[in-house]
């Protein structure tokens, strides 16, 4: 969408151990953070969160409902189908931390 300052990312989860999900990266963005949306009252809020746990073997849905990766301050416009590089930080019950690089294919929500 022209002037598009932010956008959000979408996506599935699993990890072989018990972790947690603790950063996100791009180049397409100045800012890149993991926001949950809730419910408060009657309202519906975002707010930023440190991580997200993972559970082993089970999925994790980073979705419009729940946990989401927010990008702010876009470096330019994402179209659909664009290929987003993503680096997603996931620390273990070690407190070990990994990076691990994955491409995302933007999709319009409409």
């Amino acid at each position: 969408m022209p002037g598009q300052s932010a956008t959000g990312a979408f996506m599935r989860i699993t990890s072989d151990t018990d972790s947690k999900l603790v950063d996100v990266a791009s180049p397409v963005a100045k800012t890149v953070q993991i926001h949950e949306m809730s419910m408060k009252g009657d309202v519906m809020s975002m707010q930023r969160v440190n991580s997200v746990d993972l559970p082993a073997g089970k999925p994790v849905m980073l979705d419009s409902d729940g946990y989401h990766v927010m990008f702010m301050g876009l470096a330019a416009q994402v179209k659909e189908g664009d290929q987003v590089p993503l680096t997603l930080t996931v620390e273990d019950a070690k407190g070990v931390k990994e990076s691990i690089q994955v491409t995302a294919v933007a999709k319009s929500l409409t």
